[in-house]
């Protein structure tokens, strides 16, 4: 199977030779790696097309966009930049980010995941984080759920999902459309990816709302929204963030803002999504 990888990338210059090197060093190596240069000040640039003087598969697409990081938009808006200069001659299409190191294995690993079983829509690893000096699991969500820093997608279910959506839930609504379309989702605990830099440690205070905006998109109703809310919360230790989860569901449906589902969809997640909770209860 062949494999495409887009890294969006802003200012990364500090990480993206470590990650383009774990990229270079896999068992099965990918057909072609599309880096974006999403307006980075910093040298991020020169490296990569220093690793692509002697990877051919390797190429640099820059981007201009607006400084600000935003979660979703900014960095997908980046990935569609990288995927359109991409031919469709791929079996698995991958996004990952710029601050990662892959062990040796992972590629083949998630490969041979998608070639066991025809009906995987996604696979990926876990990432781990450095505490003290040890690599400890990055504990944010699910051990069901691909982070969005490393996802790969079957050609066919990425295109059935209708592609990765510009906003903050993009990497839950492509899983719970995944699940929709009866694609299974796999996660490997085998696979441990080093990330190198806290996820949201570029976010600036304007994005504090967006969670709770994201739930609202993604169909969630208030009482879901309310529990995710408090759970997220309460995983990141930051209790006083379901405020600003419950004020930015508010805002978005007082605002009337689009979702990223259509009803049958919203339908389909609320009963996931409670399905789930109940689940964990009992």
């Amino acid at each position: 199977m062949r494999y495409y990888i887009v890294i969006p990338s802003y200012n990364e210059e500090a990480f993206v030779a470590l990650t383009l090197q774990s990229l270079i060093s896999q068992t099965f190596l990918p057909s072609k790696i599309v880096v974006v240069n999403d307006n980075s000040t910093d040298k991020t640039a020169e490296i990569v097309l220093e690793f692509a003087k002697e990877n051919p598969y390797i190429s640099l697409v820059n981007k201009t966009s607006e400084a600000i990081h935003l979660p979703g938009s900014k960095v997908i808006q980046a990935f569609q930049k990288g995927l359109e200069t991409l031919d469709n001659d791929y079996d698995i299409i991958v996004k990952l980010d710029a601050d990662l190191i892959f062990p040796p294995n992972y590629f083949e690993t998630i490969i041979n995941h998608f070639q066991t079983d025809s009906k995987i829509g996604m696979a990926g690893g876990f990432c781990y984080i450095e505490k003290n000096g040890d690599w400890v699991l990055e504990n944010l969500t699910d051990k069901d759920h691909i982070r969005g820093a490393l996802k790969a997608y079957r050609k066919e279910t990425f295109k059935q999902i209708g592609g990765l959506k510009p906003a903050m839930g993009w990497d839950t609504v492509d899983e719970l459309l995944c699940k929709f379309y009866n694609w299974k989702v796999v996660t490997d605990k085998s696979l441990h990816v080093k990330h190198l830099k806290p996820t949201g440690a570029n976010y600036n205070k304007t994005a504090r709302y967006k969670q709770g905006e994201a739930f609202y998109s993604l169909g969630y109703g208030f009482w879901i929204t309310a529990i995710a809310s408090a759970k997220l919360a309460m995983m990141k230790k930051k209790p006083l963030l379901f405020i600003d989860y419950i004020q930015g569901f508010w805002k978005a449906k007082s605002a009337k803002k689009p979702m990223l589902v259509n009803p049958e969809q919203a339908k389909f997640i609320r009963k996931y999504r409670l399905q789930k909770m109940k689940e964990k209860l009992f």
